[in-house]
């Protein structure tokens, strides 16, 4: 019977020394952006030697993944499954840009530093684009229904682009006059 327990506790351990491990990571990439972020870097803000890091995380690609999954379970973009039922194609987009600029300003710091680094950075940039795939793809698509014409469509990509709102809002637009200043640039005539 104590040898389950002893297991049971060997396991906690491991899985707590992981999960400081990609806290770690998660903390230097919003920090000094993760171009700039060495392994060593973070075995040393997570408390551990490099092996034990190594143990859990071979490679950077592998830790840079748990790093991103995690932060997305943290900090989930927006759905789009819930403006789906919002049939005006206006409407819709005041509601999802609201959400998305919200989404924004939660996890800013952390955007700005893999944004900036994914054109240096070949891994930041695979998993950036792993990222805007998924939960971002969706986003555009649900968006782009009920928008007509090559000049709309080009204005909804860039009100979701994550530089156009820092800018708005860098220039003194709350998150409500930024969604209303490019929901008027999308459906301007």
């Amino acid at each position: 019977m104590a040898r389950k327990y002893e297991q049971r506790r060997r396991a906690d351990k491991q899985a707590e020394t992981r999960r400081r491990i990609v806290e770690a990571a998660i903390e230097l990439h919003r920090t000094k952006g993760p171009a700039r972020t060495t392994l060593s870097d973070v075995a040393r803000l997570a408390g551990v030697e490099r092996h034990t890091l190594y143990r859990h995380f071979p490679g950077e690609r592998e830790l840079f993944l748990a790093c991103s999954g995690l932060f997305g379970e943290w900090h989930p973009a927006p759905d789009p499954a819930a403006w789906e039922a919002i049939v005006d194609p206006e409407e819709r987009l005041r509601q999802a840009l609201g959400e998305v600029y919200a989404y924004f300003e939660l996890t800013g710091d952390m955007a700005a530093s893999v944004l900036r680094d994914a054109e240096v950075d070949p891994l930041t940039r695979e998993v950036a684009e792993l990222r805007r795939g998924g939960p971002t793809q969706r986003i555009r698509e649900t968006l782009a229904r009920g928008v007509r014409g090559r000049k709309r469509l080009a204005a909804l990509e860039l009100a979701l682009d994550f530089y156009a709102w820092r800018r708005l809002t860098r220039s003194g637009l709350s998150r409500k006059e930024a969604v209303e200043t490019m929901v008027a640039a999308v459906f301007a005539q």
